[in-house]
């Protein structure tokens, strides 16, 4: 399997990613993640939420739903995706489907998306790359730290941003597709989260902490009585560099099928484009 990660000679002149193009002290890889006891009997909700980044490690795999909304100016869109997702070696490929034209007919064709620790890598990008090439995004040059600029975040990613939640509070028992979950609301804090993460997530963070009009991310967290999550809506205030007002974003990753197969094999040196994207030429 090919999982090795290229850069593109045009990688980072792609930094503006999908919502731009549309105008718009522990490690944290060890431990044994959020203890189905804590869960199940009301334990500390930060510490439970801190933990299920592990958690999820733990699981293995799964298939991921997302949905990405964003307002502006108004006006308000949806990107939305779906796959599945290797948490043990952060791997995933997201079917992207990007938003209808004010018409009503679809301007774009999905865009075929994986996630890689340091790389976002597309497929139908558009913009003058070939339908057969695909485009790799250096996340170490995004000042989202790809949690907005993909159209989904990475569902590991927005796992460990909660292992900086700092105020959290157990609203009580509901179903997320039809499974039993426990909902917990709260903030978490990206300058936090970063600290904690894993390595691969480490510097993203940090640069969204820094990059973000504000380090503070408010969520609705839902965990199974594993301590899996289930749901998880997170939302962000972000500039997105062409205009000075902040873009309002939620992002909501929905898991399910835990141990599903996610063999995610990335594109060899020959298959990734590295000519200039079209929108970006002079």
């Amino acid at each position: 399997m090919e999982r090795r990660q290229h850069r593109s000679a045009g990688g980072t002149v792609l930094a503006v990613g999908i919502m731009l193009g549309l105008g718009a002290g522990a490690t944290g890889c060890s431990g044994s993640g959020a203890a189905a006891e804590d869960v199940k009997g009301g334990g500390d909700p930060v510490a439970v939420l801190r933990r299920a980044a592990d958690t999820l490690r733990g699981a293995g795999s799964s298939r991921a739903a997302t949905s990405m909304e964003m307002a502006t100016g108004g006006t308000r869109v949806t990107i939305r995706g779906r796959g599945v997702y290797d948490y043990r070696h952060r791997l995933g490929r997201l079917t992207v489907v990007l938003p209808e034209d004010p018409a009503g007919t679809s301007e774009h064709q999905p865009i075929t998306e994986l996630l890689a620790p340091g790389a976002l890598f597309m497929k139908n990008r558009g913009a003058g790359v070939p339908a057969d090439k695909w485009v790799r995004v250096d996340i170490a040059t995004l000042s989202d730290g790809n949690l907005v600029t993909g159209g989904a975040t990475d569902p590991y990613a927005a796992a460990e941003v909660l292992r900086g939640t700092r105020t959290a509070a157990y609203v009580g028992r509901t179903e997320v597709a039809g499974t039993p979950v426990l909902h917990y609301r709260g903030t978490a804090d990206l300058r936090g989260a970063a600290r904690l993460a894993s390595a691969g997530n480490r510097g993203p963070l940090a640069a969204a902490a820094k990059g973000f009009a504000t380090a503070e991310v408010p969520f609705d967290a839902y965990l199974d009585d594993q301590g899996r999550i289930r749901k998880l809506r997170q939302r962000f205030s972000f500039v997105n560099g062409r205009q000075k007002t902040p873009v309002a974003v939620a992002s909501t990753t929905l898991l399910y099928d835990f141990g599903a197969p996610a063999d995610v094999r990335l594109p060899r040196s020959a298959d990734i484009y590295a000519g200039r994207i079209a929108e970006d030429s002079d």
